[in-house]
């Protein structure tokens, strides 16, 4: 079992579930969803695709290949294109966040990340907060796998601890949907603490702002890689808003301008 693997209801947090969660900086929670309740997340994600999608602004959904819809990558704050996401944006990973942060949150952001067979791009060493701009950083992410999720095919790694670390230096990448990656990854306690988080279709991944993680490609020549993320902040944080804008339009304005979207 992977250190910070629980397994138990989404409903029945325990004691040592947070306990991993504050002292790794992140923590896995198996089958939080059941077979029954996938399939309904599957049914409601493709008709948000089929219907909202051709509505969306490139800044809101990114293609690895523009023009090739199998190549879907990521798609951004489903919550604020659709008012019936009620199957994904159900009560359970709120009152897991709550629990996990020690404090009431809020809902930040819905997103689907997908790296297709063969195409799908290595996610950069990073750090959330770096994005976010929170004082103090009191957030997390969770990432619920839709597919079997391995090394092949570009599972999560998260460095043990790192939350602890404070935030470090990050430099602009040219991957699409993770603009910026620590610059100087890679050294002895990166490589000593380091965790791959294998997952199986329900299987959900909850990890603090700070905590340093990255993914593979998707080196599989059939099976995708579908994830759901959902964004927490703790209503202690606050946001240097003006600065989050600034950075998220001048971020746009060059991915438009190099024909990225």
């Amino acid at each position: 079992m992977l250190p910070g693997l629980s397994n138990h209801s989404s409903m029945d947090v325990k004691p040592e579930t947070i306990e991993l969660f504050q002292r790794d900086g992140f923590v896995a929670v198996s089958a939080f969803y059941d077979s029954g309740e996938l399939a309904s997340i599957e049914a409601e994600l493709d008709r948000f695709k089929r219907e909202c999608i051709p509505e969306l602004e490139s800044t809101e959904v990114y293609y690895e290949e523009i023009g090739d819809a199998s190549s879907l990558k990521q798609i951004q704050r489903m919550q604020q294109h659709d008012d019936c996401l009620d199957v994904l944006m159900d009560d359970n990973p709120r009152r897991l966040a709550a629990q996990l942060l020690g404090e009431e949150v809020v809902t930040k952001n819905l997103q689907c990340f997908n790296k297709p067979p063969q195409v799908g791009q290595a996610t950069p060493p990073h750090q959330d907060g770096y994005y976010f701009m929170l004082e103090p950083c009191r957030a997390l992410t969770m990432w619920l796998a839709l597919d079997e999720v391995d090394e092949e095919n570009g599972c999560v790694r998260y460095v043990r601890g790192s939350h602890r670390e404070g935030l470090r230096p990050h430099n602009r990448t040219q991957t699409l949907g993770f603009s910026q990656s620590i610059s100087d990854f890679g050294n002895e306690q990166d490589e000593a603490n380091e965790v791959i988080c294998r997952a199986q279709p329900g299987d959900l991944l909850a990890h603090q702002a700070m905590t340093i993680h990255r993914a593979g490609a998707n080196n599989s020549p059939t099976r995708s890689r579908r994830a759901l993320g959902f964004i927490f902040y703790g209503v202690s944080a606050r946001e240097d808003a003006a600065s989050h804008k600034a950075y998220q339009q001048k971020l746009d304005s060059e991915l438009a301008a190099s024909g990225k979207i």
